[in-house]
């Protein structure tokens, strides 16, 4: 059971022509920069914006083909979490969670209870009373999620579904909204413009520039491999996944990497690849974090050149392409990595 989509549609200067697979079970987020088409690929998914040419299909039901079939949007098993939640200011929690369900005919009392249900599972159970404007930001994106999964949809559509929150509510809602993803069992799509979201959430991402797919596949593939500036830019960030330990983070190889304010917990570690130095002797000096490795691969992208290094901390650097060759580098080459530990942010997931 899939989402097979090809979606072609033009909405001012747009133009979309773009192919999307997710399976059952799989998150997959779409990135890309302002007026890639990233928010109207999901709104044609939805049906909110109908397809000039191509085909949407949900588990080998055709929902829209740009011709004679086309599926409204009330009719489709979807859920959708806005960016801006449109939540209703005038009812309470359990009544916009119960919207939704009454607008497809089913009763009163069986659509509060439901959402009541639904609500139970993203923890907020003790609020169906409170109105929008007294939750937090938080609470609110949790809010739509169990009103988008009250009806229990084969496809759930997040669209920057942590963009409206300030920073310091992000790692708890994201960390939240990871576990609430992992209990929906069907097809996961999720639109951002943040990269730590997208590692953080999905398990593959596709990259969308000028409405075209240029890149597809996970995040280490992505950010090892990028295909355009955009990608090197905005993914080719090293991020490191492990347990925090108050002042340094444990990493699945067992590697520490110092790291200030790492808590407890799982947590990422972002750190740019222009912040790592590459070594061909153990460095001298005082960087907080030192780790041997080899060689990967290395390639060119203009006045940068990307190294990623093999070892117990894998990273990606980028270096010029003097310093290449001041340092002989090839495949397989034996090198040093540094980093300072304030050059390391660090994120609960």
């Amino acid at each position: 059971m899939s989402l097979v989509a090809h979606v072609v549609a033009h909405v001012g200067s747009l133009d979309l022509d773009a192919a999307v697979e997710v399976d059952e079970g799989e998150t997959v987020a779409i990135l890309g920069p302002n007026g890639a088409g990233k928010t109207t690929l999901l709104r044609a998914l939805a049906g909110l914006v109908p397809l000039e040419a191509g085909r949407v299909t949900l588990d080998g039901v055709v929902l829209d083909d740009g011709a004679r079939v086309f599926v409204a949007p009330e009719g489709r098993p979807i859920g959708v979490v806005f960016q801006d939640y449109l939540l209703f200011p005038h009812l309470s929690v359990l009544e916009n969670v119960a919207f939704g369900l009454r607008s497809h005919g089913i009763r009163r009392a069986a659509a509060r209870n439901t959402a009541t249900i639904a609500l139970e599972r993203v923890g907020l159970a003790d609020l169906v009373d409170m109105k929008p404007r007294e939750l937090s930001g938080g609470q609110a994106q949790r809010v739509a999620l169990a009103r988008a999964t009250a009806s229990e949809p084969r496809l759930l559509l997040l669209d920057e579904p942590l963009a409206a929150l300030d920073q310091s509510a992000r790692g708890t809602t994201r960390r939240d909204l990871r576990a609430h993803l992992a209990t929906f069992s069907g097809i996961r799509l999720l639109v951002t413009h943040d990269p730590l979201d997208a590692a953080a959430l999905a398990d593959r991402l596709v990259i969308l520039e000028q409405g075209r797919v240029i890149q597809t596949g996970s995040f280490a593939d992505v950010s090892a491999h990028p295909r355009s500036n955009y990608v090197a830019e905005l993914v080719g960030v090293n991020l490191l996944r492990g347990l925090g330990h108050g002042d340094h983070l444990e990493l699945p190889s067992g590697a520490m990497v110092v790291v200030p304010g790492a808590g407890s917990g799982e947590a990422l570690a972002v750190i740019h690849p222009r912040s790592i130095a590459l070594h061909i002797q153990p460095p001298a000096g005082s960087p907080r974090n030192v780790a041997a490795g080899s060689v990967e691969s290395i390639e060119s992208l203009g006045d940068r050149v990307r190294v990623r290094i093999a070892g117990s901390v894998p990273l990606i650097a980028e270096i010029t392409p003097a310093a290449r060759r001041d340092l002989d580098l090839g495949a397989g080459t034996p090198v040093w990595t540094s980093f300072k530990a304030t050059d390391v942010t660090v994120f609960p997931v």
